[in-house]
């Protein structure tokens, strides 16, 4: 998408490795800068590119690909107890402070990107601001309750190709693919066909599956890996900043799947786009960034 926002591309030594990072607008104006977190795991910074908007408000837009996908090291020879949230949340305090930002900064988190935003505020960061959870669960066993429920009001032929591969273990036939888009669309975007820079991601995934594979599993509704049984209810209280939730009203992450954040963060504030499902900021993009930019400015002291 074309903004007219010019980013300044970097990468932070992290480890061994380096997460790539790109930054839109100056980041010494005068108001804290974001930092978004994309989701997947590993999905890649493109299909929330449209977040830069948030730049024209004189705001710096921090976008970086997590370790593991996209610009950043890629590591496809490491196992499932390499790829944790503590992993992610370290990835991010290194972020922050290389680019020198600890002073005061927002996090706006996408789908996994929420949860680990999330994961993040519990543990009370210095410098953080205020926190924006957008599309995202607060349990891995409510979004797998839900999407089995989306998942039954597809037309049953798209049921019957899915239910089939997924017994047969052949999640990456190209029927079950079809099926798979089929769910996506309604879904996942609404915009169809999907915008080049979610259409960018999914590709990123295909070519490096490493990361969401094995915490997540072969797409959105077949969870078997090691975010299953993930949770943070129980720890919601521990968030103290200010912190906005958004969702859609025909998204993969339901009401059901979000309420939890909005009953366990005080003073929370929950927004829903009703002609968007799980991406507000390609759907609805002006509304969207409106709410996002208004929420941002109202919590920079």
């Amino acid at each position: 998408m074309s903004s007219g926002i010019i980013g300044r591309e970097g990468r932070a030594a992290f480890r061994n490795y380096e997460t790539w990072y790109r930054i839109s607008g100056d980041i010494d104006a005068a108001k804290a800068p974001v930092v978004i977190l994309h989701g997947g795991p590993g999905a890649a910074h493109n299909y929330v590119d449209a977040y830069k908007l948030l730049a024209r408000r004189d705001r710096a837009v921090i976008h970086y690909d997590q370790l593991g996908c996209g610009n950043s090291t890629l590591l496809p020879e490491k196992g499932a107890d390499f790829w944790t949230p503590r992993l992610f949340i370290d990835e991010l305090e290194n972020l922050v402070d290389r680019l020198g930002i600890r002073a005061g900064f927002h996090v706006l988190g996408q789908s996994w990107g929420g949860m680990l935003g999330a994961e993040y505020a519990v543990t009370r960061p210095k410098g953080l601001k205020s926190l924006t959870i957008a599309n995202s669960p607060a349990s891995m066993k409510l979004w797998v309750e839900e999407a089995n429920r989306l998942r039954a009001d597809l037309p049953e032929d798209v049921q019957e190709t899915l239910t089939r591969h997924e017994q047969a273990g052949t999640t990456d036939d190209p029927a079950y693919q079809a099926a798979t888009m089929a769910f996506y669309e309604r879904h996942v975007c609404r915009v169809v066909p999907f915008p080049p820079e979610v259409t960018e991601t999914f590709a990123q995934v295909v070519r490096n599956p490493t990361v969401y594979n094995l915490m997540n599993g072969p797409n959105e509704f077949h969870v078997i890996g090691t975010l299953k049984n993930w949770s943070i209810i129980d720890r919601l209280p521990a968030i103290d900043v200010p912190t906005l939730i958004i969702s859609g009203r025909h998204d993969e992450a339901t009401p059901a799947t979000v309420q939890p954040f909005k009953d366990g963060i005080r003073g929370s504030r929950w927004e829903i786009f009703e002609h968007s499902s799980h991406m507000p900021h390609v759907e609805e993009q002006d509304a969207c960034m409106r709410a996002v930019g208004d929420f941002l400015d109202h919590n920079d002291n």
